[in-house]
């Protein structure tokens, strides 16, 4: 195509364009989508609070005191006196052992009493008078003296031949029958009565987790006499006994197989619901942190590695990501060891949403109730 006039010059030519180039622009920013609003998040804003910490562990019961039933004296047995599987209290006659040789042995030896007292206190009348050598007087009140530790003997022994319950408790069944022969050291127990009510719970703990406790405790950290070292337990069967216990003592020294200690802890039993070597889980108050930080569950998540991570809103309303260290979770919570400070804001809602780096607008989460006046 020829176009009339005079030829365009370089220079012309280059203003054309431009001016091309600059229409072409105008039109794609005319027609560019208009840029999208930071997203909405909900926020929590973090801050110290008190947070009773506790710690769940496995545990077995333990009978509270255990007695193995014996006869002190060799003899017949002639009568058991319980029903086995019942209770039975300190004192309560358990089996009867025959009693007429020892019946018989007091006998002779109070008789045996009578004579030397008599003559004791003849001997030394006639002391009185020296009408009786001093060592005839001597071997008389010493003769006194045997047959009157002889007397008191054979009166124990025959008290033997009625045995008693040593402890209160549950008893088992019994070993022997009537017309067993019973000896003095005999090592097997006729039957075994166990206290239960109360009862004990052994509870193996970590000794990492007991040195951490300790640590936290003489820091500063924990206050362990909040706790009053109360104690509850779960049945094997999920459910909740009703009754809590108190932590008695710890160990002294770890196990080095399991690298554990053992936790006693006493619990009430009345109606022996509890039964020694049951296994349940026992949740322990180990004491309260005044100065907890408490994030809600639904503000933390886990990366490919398994850490515990979240979102904090900064001061110039960008998305950060934080990598935590988490411990017990406490309700709705999570305790938080490391990776949030007071005056955070925690993202809890809008999560989806949320990009690391990017920017959002914060709200107060819905869960949030307004400070008064605002």
């Amino acid at each position: 195509m020829i176009l009339d006039g005079p030829p365009m010059r370089s220079r012309d030519i280059r203003m054309w364009l431009a001016g091309l180039g600059a229409l072409a622009l105008a039109s794609c920013g005319q027609n560019a989508p208009p840029q999208r609003p930071p997203p909405e998040v909900g926020v929590v804003v973090i801050a110290p609070e008190a947070a009773q910490l506790t710690t769940t562990l496995p545990g077995r019961t333990d009978s509270f005191a255990v007695s193995d039933v014996r006869p002190q004296v060799t003899g017949i047995l002639q009568t058991r006196l319980f029903v086995e599987g019942a209770l039975v209290k300190a004192g309560q006659p358990l089996y009867q052992i025959d009693p007429a040789p020892f019946q018989a042995a007091y006998d002779n030896a109070a008789a045996a009493l009578v004579s030397a007292k008599a003559k004791a206190i003849r001997f030394a009348a006639l002391l009185k008078q020296n009408a009786v050598a001093p060592q005839d007087n001597d071997d008389a009140q010493a003769a006194y003296k045997q047959a009157l530790a002889n007397a008191e003997t054979a009166r124990i022994n025959l008290g033997y031949t009625t045995i008693t319950a040593p402890i209160a408790g549950r008893i088992g069944r019994s070993a022997v029958t009537p017309g067993a022969l019973l000896t003095a050291d005999q090592t097997t127990a006729l039957a075994t009565i166990q206290t239960l009510d109360p009862i004990y719970v052994d509870i193996a703990q970590s000794s990492s987790e007991l040195l951490a406790l300790r640590l936290a405790v003489q820091h500063g950290n924990v206050n362990a006499e909040a706790s009053d070292a109360r104690t509850t337990l779960t049945l094997d069967n999920g459910t909740s006994y009703t009754l809590p216990g108190k932590l008695q003592f710890s160990e002294v020294t770890v196990d080095p197989a399991t690298g554990a200690v053992i936790l006693r802890a006493l619990f009430p039993n009345p109606n022996g619901l509890l039964l020694p070597g049951m296994f349940v889980r026992a949740t322990i108050i180990e004491g309260v942190d005044n100065k907890a930080i408490l994030a809600p569950q639904q503000g933390i998540s886990r990366n490919e590695k398994g850490d515990a991570t979240a979102l904090v809103v900064d001061d110039r309303n960008i998305a950060r990501l934080r990598i935590l260290k988490t411990g017990q979770a406490i309700g709705d919570k999570w305790l938080v060891t490391d990776g949030l400070k007071s005056g955070d804001r925690l993202i809890v809602e809008g999560l989806q949403k949320a990009t690391p780096d990017a920017p959002v607008r914060p709200v107060p989460a819905s869960f949030v109730k307004p400070a008064k006046g605002a």
